[in-house]
């Protein structure tokens, strides 16, 4: 362990370079939790995470450890009996704190794919006391839309385990959006719509977080009342547990968009609608948004936020997107400004304290509408200091860079990294080692912390470690060394060819330096065509030959269950890059009419190496479509909820939509889904390819496409049981496959 990493008293010395960067207007952001309700959260915490040997840990919360400009800070010591103190100035700094001796220290390790918990008989001392502080008040969590491609279908034991994660990376400001559906509907009902009007309106729960940004409507629904009283349920759990560990949550409010049926009740309302979102046309889109000057807008907004904060409480963050993906009616900036007011007035009508987040996604996403002066007007409609800008996609994009940092208002760098949960190796650690410092030092920098804003969890472990260690670090990380003791803490040892290939992963897949998003567009799990994206941002040799160190350290890693993932993980990446190897030359094939290539390479894929992949994923229970599935089935009540929500979740990854939308945006390599949806598409692919040139006549993409969607649609509704117990021996499977599939000139 580089246990001299950990004996350096990190403490933040640019302050100096960094002006603007204390805002007397968020001051009263902190815990509202007391010192002693914090303690007991963290203690139980450690309880949970290692038994009894949370008894060799003292923890205590004082926040007067926090710095003079209330930076998180936390102390770590041993004590007589061999034990190891730990004080936070929150609950968040001492479980931070308690994760940071566990990694030095201890050698453990804790991700979304598994933990690594074996601890020495006796606690390593700690030669000398160690104080660290973070440079920045906040680490924020969660994408607005991760709550429907992620956490959707979680019960309190799967939030329990995700909040433990939150606080011992760090984190202190995570989004708490479950359950608002119960707030909307009290409010919808007492403007005078009916109960009819409202199930029409709200979406299914796949789609709800694209219901709330008004993207959308009423697709996969109706909403329960029995889902809505569970997840009103899950949410009082959420946010006292949030707040026990000294969390700031950040919850929803009213960002214009009304239900049409409101224009029953309201026919004088003045109102504009946008236009279809990602190919949905009016029938499941096009919002309407009241006019910043219409007093609805407050009403509606005062309503809403009265009921949340009565239910929920609240720590005077909240969320508001109005044009998420949608251009607004007008570019001009007293409409724009006048919009950012109205979302304003009606928080703070309610809450004097409210500070408005907003996702910063919006000009990322339309760089042409949303010019400098367009932007400044939607954040200048805002008094200064009372609006954090979330630079959603910053480690790709940073937005700050042409925006003089916001204009003035306070921004969080974040790190997007994944689109639509899909899986898929890819990182930019050079950019999330680098981006946050340089964003500190930028010329009257604004930033007042990083942040985690994936669409989708549970995948790339390792990125989001780096970035929530980056977000307690005064300077980048020596990414040789870091990555090195990566893998000895997840394999719980220093294994040579684990450490080997772990050096050559961070070198091609996940250092991406080009502006590559991470949205998954291997042929592979898209809809086939003679035109698809056959680009990768690595190079395979790379990839291939880290494929290989982690075969060979599997006969000794085999007890590891976090190698177990990653070599799946690894060997799903090396065969996903085949089929796209295997598709080229079937492409080139077909333009050459070489009916018996097109046959060879097309059949390995569909009756061999599909198959073994299906194999292999199911052998791991984080890579089952039946996992998904289930944990959809067990949120319903009635013989309906299951059909519907068992629609919702195979939509979601599949069509996206009633007609495919999104198709494959949010696509998963999952066992089943790979031999009962991809596979059968490149099968139907291939047999038009092979009667083209058995007939001579060209491939016609929109005869193929209209037939390959009887399949994908069946696939959606075809009421298949699939298993959430992994079969198979992933040693077995993997090695079979490495000796078929390696590339012999590698």
């Amino acid at each position: 362990m580089k246990v001299v990493v950990m004996m350096i008293v990190m403490v933040f010395c640019l302050r100096g370079s960094l002006s603007g960067r204390a805002f007397q207007t968020l001051s009263h952001l902190k815990p509202h939790s007391s010192d002693t309700t914090q303690t007991s959260a963290v203690r139980e915490l450690l309880r949970r995470l290692i038994g009894d040997r949370a008894d060799d840990f003292v923890v205590t919360v004082d926040s007067s450890l926090a710095s003079s400009d209330g930076l998180d800070t936390y102390r770590l010591s041993s004590v007589a009996g061999g034990k190891l103190l730990v004080v936070g100035s929150s609950g968040v700094a001492a479980a931070t704190g308690c994760y940071s001796y566990l990694k030095s220290y201890c050698g453990c390790h804790i991700s979304w794919s598994g933990v690594q918990l074996r601890l020495p008989s006796s606690l390593p001392i700690v030669p000398s006391p160690i104080t660290v502080t973070t440079p920045n008040r906040f680490r924020y969590y969660q994408n607005v839309c991760t709550s429907s491609y992620s956490f959707v279908w979680w019960d309190w034991a799967r939030w329990e385990k995700e909040i433990d994660w939150m606080a011992l990376n760090g984190i202190n400001m995570p989004l708490a959006f479950t359950g608002q559906e119960v707030i909307w509907q009290k409010v919808y009902l007492s403007l005078g719509l009916t109960q009819k009007e409202v199930n029409e309106f709200f979406t299914g729960p796949a789609f709800l977080a694209w219901g709330r940004m008004g993207n959308i409507h009423s697709w996969g629904g109706p909403l329960s009342s029995n889902w809505m009283n569970k997840q009103y349920s899950l949410q009082l759990k959420i946010l006292k547990r949030m707040r026990s560990l000294g969390m700031i949550t950040v919850l929803p409010a009213f960002a214009g968009h009304i239900p049409s049926s409101l224009l029953r009740v309201f026919p004088k309302a003045n109102v504009t609608r946008l236009g279809g979102w990602s190919n949905f046309n009016c029938t499941y889109s096009c919002s309407f948004v009241l006019d910043p000057e219409d007093p609805l807008f407050q009403m509606i907004g005062g309503l809403f936020m009265n009921r949340l904060i009565q239910e929920f409480g609240t720590d005077h963050v909240y969320n508001a997107d109005t044009f998420n993906e949608m251009t607004p009616t007008s570019s001009d900036p007293s409409y724009l400004s006048a919009v950012s007011n109205a979302i304003f007035k009606s928080m703070v009508n309610v809450d004097p304290g409210a500070i408005w987040m907003l996702q910063g996604w919006l000009f990322v996403n339309n760089p042409t509408f949303w010019r400098p002066v367009q932007i400044k007007a939607l954040l200048h409609g805002t008094p200064i200091g009372r609006i954090i800008v979330l630079d959603l996609f910053a480690e790709t994009f940073p937005v700050y860079q042409y925006t003089e940092s916001f204009y003035g208002q306070p921004f969080i760098w974040c790190m997007l990294h994944n689109f639509g949960g899909n899986h898929g190796l890819f990182g930019k650690v050079e950019s999330i080692n680098k981006g946050p410092f340089d964003a500190l030092l930028f010329t009257n920098s604004t930033m007042i912390g990083t942040g985690l804003t994936p669409e989708g969890i549970e995948q790339n472990d390792m990125i989001y470690e780096l970035m929530n260690e980056i977000g307690w670090r005064s300077m980048p990380l020596n990414l040789t060394e870091w990555i090195s003791d990566y893998s000895d803490r997840r394999y719980g040892q220093k294994h040579p060819y684990a450490r080997a290939a772990w050096q050559l992963l961070l070198g091609s897949v996940y250092n991406c330096t080009q502006d590559w998003k991470d949205h998954n567009h291997s042929p592979l799990v898209r809809r086939p065509s003679l035109k698809m994206n056959t680009g990768f941002c690595y190079n395979k040799i790379n990839l291939y030959a880290a494929w290989k160190l982690m075969h060979n350290a599997a006969s000794s890693l085999a007890n590891s269950s976090t190698f177990l993932y990653d070599l799946v993980d690894v060997t799903r990446e090396a065969m996903q890059l085949l089929v796209t190897e295997y598709y080229q030359e079937i492409k080139t094939a077909y333009i050459n009419e070489d009916l018996e290539r097109v046959m060879t390479a097309g059949g390995l894929v569909v009756f061999d190496l599909l198959p073994e992949l299906d194999n292999l994923l199911s052998s791991q229970s984080q890579f089952l479509l039946g996992r998904w599935l289930e944990s959809a089935q067990k949120t319903a009540s009635t013989k309906d909820e299951v059909m519907l929500y068992g629609m919702n979740a195979r939509n979601q990854i599949t069509l996206w939509g009633p007609s495919g939308n999104i198709l494959d945006y949010a696509n998963k390599q999952l066992g089943g889904l790979i031999k009962d949806y991809y596979k059968e598409r490149w099968s139907l692919f291939l047999w038009y390819l092979i009667e083209s040139l058995n007939t001579e006549v060209p491939f016609q993409q929109s005869k193929f496409d209209e037939a390959v969607f009887t399949v994908e649609k069946g696939f959606t509704y075809n009421g298949k049981t699939y298993s959430s117990t992994p079969t198979g021996d992933t040693i077995a499977i993997a090695k079979n496959i490495f000796i078929k599939y390696f590339p012999k000139k590698q």
